[in-house]
């Protein structure tokens, strides 16, 4: 089967009206919106790294394009179209069936529309998606903001996807395989959120990022940390792992002046807001349980370890 048939029948489903040419040409055409700036990213899933080997065609497809989104998100920014480049060891139509309908699915949810990309052989299944968004002029939301005394908060629950990865089979596996992007929460945050990233390599990574662009520390209060039931069950050190180091949860997490976080507050969210701690001047990452110092030695995903 020919490369541009593989694409006429699983990837070129034209539901998109504000994209000038899409899918069949040697390149998409879009015309930016007036005082917008164009957000872009842009992630490579390899099978067995990323996701487990036998997991579901829809969920690959699903989480291929989720984890853009979320990268969109973390910016303020709204989604709006993505790019796809797929290298397939072998033909499986029931696969490609099964991983298309995940990617429109994601994309329908979010409004988002498939323009274009690439298909090819090669010797793993590897899936890139390129993200694109749009956000007024000046106004992303940057992980270098972070300022001593803002909060710092987090949506969602943390933890979950690391633990459904150890115990497959588990409800929480759902939020392994399914994450969901926080894009309506992302553009709240907008004008109000004064740094903010998205957590895919886990909570305490991931954050460490904003603490070195904005030259900050932070301080976190453990038992603040929203988790699911289930590791409220297990040891107090492994449940910090799954909720700091473990990755994939795809929450933001954002710092917030205490003003601005009254004002959120006052939105109509669609997911639970909870403030973890507080940025402080020490340039490093520290813990605190029940009013006590706690050490810890936490290290998120390594894409080269």
């Amino acid at each position: 089967m020919a490369e541009f048939s593989i694409i006429d029948q699983y990837f070129n489903r034209q539901s998109y009206t504000d994209v000038t040419l899409g899918i069949g040409d040697d390149s998409a055409l879009i015309t930016p919106p007036v005082n917008q700036q164009l957000v872009i990213c842009a992630d490579t899933l390899v099978a067995g790294r990323h996701f487990p080997l036998d997991t579901s065609a829809h969920a690959i497809g699903w989480k291929s394009v989720a984890v853009n989104l979320s990268d969109i998100a973390a910016m303020g920014a709204k989604p709006h179209s993505i790019l796809l480049a797929l290298s397939l060891p072998t033909i499986d139509h029931e696969w490609l069936e099964g991983f298309s309908q995940g990617i429109y699915d994601c994309c329908n949810q979010f409004g988002v529309a498939l323009i274009g990309g690439d298909t090819t052989q090669g010797p793993h299944l590897t899936i890139t998606v390129t993200a694109m968004g749009w956000i007024e002029s000046g106004q992303a939301v940057l992980r270098s903001g972070a300022k001593v005394g803002d909060y710092v908060c987090v949506s969602g629950q943390v933890g979950d996807a690391a633990y459904g990865l150890q115990h497959l089979g588990h409800p929480l596996q759902k939020r392994l395989d399914y994450p969901t992007p926080r894009c309506q929460l992302g553009q709240q945050l907008k004008g109000l959120a004064s740094s903010m990233i998205d957590i895919s390599d886990g909570l305490a990574q991931d954050l460490g990022h904003i603490l070195k662009a904005s030259k900050v520390g932070a301080r976190l209060l453990l038992e603040k940390l929203p988790i699911d039931s289930t590791l409220e069950e297990i040891p107090e050190q492994q449940r910090w792992q799954y909720a700091l180091a473990g990755g994939d949860d795809y929450e933001l997490c954002f710092t917030i002046t205490p003003q601005n976080y009254e004002k959120l507050l006052q939105k109509q969210l669609d997911i639970k807001i909870t403030m973890i701690g507080e940025i402080v001047e020490q340039t490093q990452l520290t813990f605190e349980h029940l009013g006590s110092d706690y050490p810890l030695q936490i290290h998120g995903y390594q894409h080269f370890a």
